[in-house]
C-alpha cells in the first residue's frame, strides 16, 4: 500500500453562532455565513472525514487506519488506539460568545461516556478589536460556590478573561473552565471526543424560546477549580524554524513561519504529522516523491512511514505542525 500526503473533505457545521469567516479563509466556492465550526480532520463517530485526493478519494478515514493500520497513524500510535483516530482537528469562527463550558478528563469520561476526555489548545489565526476568551479562574471558589454562582448569573465574575491578538495560543486542559468569545477566529487541536459539558449560556433561547440544556450536576466534579498564575502558553517563534508551542502527552503542536524551504527529517517521530495552513502557499514533497499544494485554510495528514519532508514557500507561509509522540 503506498502512502501519500492526505486532503480531506472539510465537514463544515452550521452553529447559530457561526461567523463568516470560514468560507473566506478556506476560499470555498460559495460564502456561507453561519459557519461556526470547520472539521478539518475527524474520527468522531457519524462525523468522519472523507479522503478528497489520490487514489484513496471517497475513503473515510477509519477505513484507511483499518488497512494501513501503523503505516499511517505510527506503530505506537496504533498499538495504543488500535483504528481510532486520536485527534480533531478545526477552525473555529465565533460571531457570538459561547458558551462557557468544561470537558472531563479520560478518566471521568470513560466513565460516564465511555469516551476518551477532552484536553485541547487555541492558536488565534484572527481577532477583532477587543475579542477575548475565558479560560480558568481568576478568583478561588467552591464546587458549592460555582453552583450558585451559575444559579445567580454571576459565574462569569469568577472567570479569568483574556483579551487575545493574533498568535496568542491557550493550552486547556481536561478540567479547565473555557469559552471562546465573540470576534476570535482560531485553530483548535483537541482530543477525539465530543463530550462537552455546558455551564452557562448567558440565558440566551434558541429559535423555538428553549434554553440550551446546562449539565451544572455533571461538570461540578469535572471542573479544576485550582486558580493558576497564568493560562496564556508564552512561546518564541524563529523564521524557518520549528517552534514548539503545547507538548502533552496527547499531542505536539508547533508553529512553521517560513520564507524560504525547509527539510525536515521525521523519520523517529513514529506518528502520523498534520499540518494546517494559515497564511501562504507552500508545496510539501516527501521522500516517497509524492507532492502536494497546501494553500490558507487547508490541511493535511502525513502518514507515519513518511521519512523525510520539504516545505517549499511561496514567499511567506505559516503552519500549524502537530503530531502524537
Amino acid at each position: 500500500m503506498k502512502l501519500y500526503p492526505l486532503k480531506f473533505q472539510p465537514i463544515l457545521k452550521n452553529i447559530i453562532w457561526g461567523g463568516s469567516e470560514i468560507s473566506k479563509f478556506k476560499n470555498l466556492d460559495k460564502e456561507t455565513p453561519g459557519i461556526g465550526e470547520s472539521w478539518e480532520i475527524s474520527a468522531v463517530e457519524d462525523n468522519v472525514s472523507i479522503i478528497e485526493n489520490g487514489d484513496f478519494a471517497g475513503t473515510p478515514l477509519d477505513v484507511l487506519i483499518k488497512k494501513a493500520e501503523a503505516k499511517l497513524v505510527g506503530k505506537k500510535v496504533f498499538d495504543k488506539f488500535g483504528d481510532k483516530f486520536p485527534l480533531l482537528i478545526k477552525f473555529i469562527d465565533a460571531r457570538d460568545d459561547l458558551s462557557i463550558q468544561v470537558h472531563p478528563d479520560d478518566k471521568l469520561a470513560k466513565e460516564r461516556h465511555n469516551s476518551f476526555g477532552k484536553t485541547e489548545m487555541w492558536y488565534v489565526v484572527k481577532a477583532a478589536p477587543k475579542a477575548f476568551i475565558f479560560s480558568g479562574f481568576k478568583d478561588k471558589i467552591t464546587p458549592e460556590e460555582y453552583v450558585e454562582k451559575v444559579a445567580n448569573n454571576t459565574f462569569t465574575d469568577a472567570l479569568q478573561k483574556h483579551f487575545v491578538k493574533e498568535g496568542d495560543v491557550y493550552f486547556i486542559p481536561a478540567g479547565r473552565v473555557h469559552a471562546i468569545g465573540s470576534g476570535c477566529f482560531v485553530a483548535e487541536i483537541q482530543q477525539t471526543s465530543n463530550i462537552t459539558y455546558r455551564i452557562y449560556d448567558y440565558n440566551r433561547k434558541d429559535a423555538n424560546g428553549n434554553s440550551r440544556e446546562l449539565h451544572t450536576e455533571l461538570a461540578k466534579d469535572a471542573i479544576d477549580y485550582t486558580v493558576y498564575d497564568s493560562y496564556k502558553t508564552d512561546y518564541e517563534s524563529k523564521h524557518n524554524q520549528t517552534n514548539e508551542l503545547v507538548s502533552c502527552e496527547y499531542f505536539t503542536t508547533n508553529l512553521l513561519e517560513i520564507d524560504k524551504a525547509i527539510e525536515k527529517d521525521i523519520s523517529n517521530i513514529d506518528s502520523f504529522i498534520i499540518y494546517m495552513c494559515l497564511e501562504g502557499t507552500c508545496i510539501l514533497k516527501d521522500n516517497k516523491q509524492n507532492k502536494i499544494t497546501l494553500s490558507k485554510g487547508e490541511t493535511t495528514l502525513i502518514p507515519a512511514d513518511t521519512q523525510n519532508i520539504v516545505i517549499t514557500p511561496s514567499g511567506e507561509a505559516k503552519l500549524l505542525e502537530t503530531f502524537v509522540k
